[in-house]
């Protein structure tokens, strides 16, 4: 259990370090998401929860953190999808 904990914890501080990736807040919003939801379904199957679950959880979580942070906190340039 503890290994589970610390690949939770590892994640989890990817996805919020990364969660600024665009410059504008739609563009941060998609990128939180999708990595919220990759995020969230590792969470869920190591913790033992539902995957699909943790990636809604995770997704959601993901969008609203990117959308409402500053393009000048972290931007790691242009989105792959632009």
């Amino acid at each position: 259990m503890k290994h589970g904990t610390a690949i939770v914890l590892f994640l989890s501080v990817a996805a919020v370090g990364l969660t600024g990736c665009g410059r504008s807040p739609g563009d941060r919003a998609v990128s939180g998401g999708l990595l919220g939801a990759g995020a969230g379904a590792v969470i869920g199957a190591a913790t033992g929860g539902s995957p699909l679950g943790g990636a809604l959880i995770g997704g959601a979580a993901g969008a609203i953190g990117g959308a409402v942070t500053s393009p000048d906190s972290i931007n790691l340039g242009r989105p792959a999808w632009r």
